[in-house]
């Protein structure tokens, strides 16, 4: 048997990326609106890709950043009644190249792990956390697929 301090002596321990249920709220709200932008990123990605299948690698990652974008806007209406409104004008820059734009969407890829991990720290336990979790880790494969693509593009 192993013996613990009752709760009531625990420190209170918190993670760096705690946040609370409203700051996790705006967080959604603000990477819901993003997705102007993500999708015109995407779709010159899908353009400029070299191959057929690497067109379809990328065109994979949009339609699971498609279904993040339903589950986070889901999330959303249910936690507040409110839709969220899509930007009126969305600026735009394509990436000077191919490999470019891979290595921006391979950090673009990794820092949304790191504020997803921050929005299910406020969320509420059970199905919403677990939905997060599981766009978290979406967001890792994704990563993990451009790493491949940018190594395919750097072989050449």
């Amino acid at each position: 048997m192993y013996w613990g301090y009752p709760v009531a002596y625990r420190q209170s321990f918190q993670p760096v990326w705690q946040t609370t249920f409203q700051q996790s709220l705006a967080m959604i709200r603000e990477a819901v609106q993003d997705e102007r932008h993500d999708e015109l990123f995407y779709e010159e990605l899908i353009r400029l890709a070299p191959t057929q299948a690497q067109q379809e690698i990328i065109t994979s990652i949009r339609e699971d950043e498609r279904g993040h974008n339903r589950m986070f806007r889901s999330m959303y209406k249910e936690l507040t009644g409110q839709d969220i409104a899509p930007p009126a004008n969305v600026p735009f820059q394509k990436p000077a190249s191919y490999v470019d734009g891979l290595t921006q969407a391979l950090f673009g890829e990794l820092s949304a792990v790191e504020k997803y991990r921050a929005i299910w720290s406020g969320l509420p336990a059970g199905v919403y956390q677990n939905t997060v979790l599981g766009i978290i880790l979406d967001e890792q494969k994704h990563a993990t697929k451009y790493n491949y693509l940018l190594l395919l593009n750097q072989m050449k």
